[in-house]
């Protein structure tokens, strides 16, 4: 492995444990960490080495992430208000609680208002190290807000008027509504290719696959 492809990894490992803490919201000193210690029911991954094969993290970098959350994260969950705490503070200039909370939703697939050191990882898997299928198949099940298995245009323009709202500022002038729907119809005419209104997962793929939809990933 190349020195520089060592140093991205370290830096990917740094940036996921500085992620946890401030998901965490955790600015405790190091005394009161070791006071809560022996209060506090920690938490383990329930199978590390399975995690090793499924995400292709080295043992050492799964190890080094969890530490994070361990320390962090005691109960080994993030729920949906801390979730968007954090990630406000990356969008500064916008308000980023809607797409924070479609965000969260995606990655909260079993539906029970939390994000665990296992979830947490796998959607970091697909994100950064997934193929292009899986990739598009994660920002199919964003775009599918309430899940049934198609996107409807009002979904596709509820995601884009929340990433114009997470942007704020930085986007000058801001656009009007009619201007996002303008947007949605767009998409839609390359996308529903028997146009009846929704795009499913075939037509989703394919459509990205074929005229690279970069905006999708923003």
């Amino acid at each position: 492995m190349s020195s520089r492809r060592r140093r991205c990894k370290r830096q990917l490992i740094k940036f996921t444990q500085h992620i946890a803490r401030l998901i965490t919201g955790t600015l405790n000193s190091d005394n009161e960490d070791e006071e809560q210690e022996s209060t506090t029911v920690r938490y383990h991954p329930e199978n590390l080495e399975q995690l090793q094969s499924q995400t292709h993290f080295s043992r050492q970098e799964l190890q080094l992430i969890y530490r994070g959350f361990k320390n962090d994260c005691p109960s080994g969950v993030v729920n949906e208000d801390t979730f968007k705490n954090i990630y406000a503070l990356f969008f500064p200039l916008g308000d980023s609680s809607k797409y924070a909370q479609f965000l969260f939703n995606a990655f909260d697939k079993d539906k029970n208002g939390s994000l665990s050191f296992e979830v947490s990882i796998f959607n970091l898997i697909i994100l950064l190290r997934g193929t292009t299928e899986e990739k598009l198949n994660w920002a199919f099940n964003l775009y599918d807000i309430n899940k049934d298995g198609q996107i409807t245009k009002e979904e596709m323009l509820d995601i884009l008027k929340a990433i114009y709202d997470l942007m704020g500022k930085s986007i000058h002038p801001r656009l009007k509504e009619e201007a996002v729907r303008q947007h949605v119809r767009m998409f839609f005419q390359k996308m529903d290719i028997n146009q009846d209104g929704v795009v499913t997962i075939d037509e989703f793929i394919d459509c990205c696959q074929k005229v690279w939809l970069v905006f999708i990933f923003n």
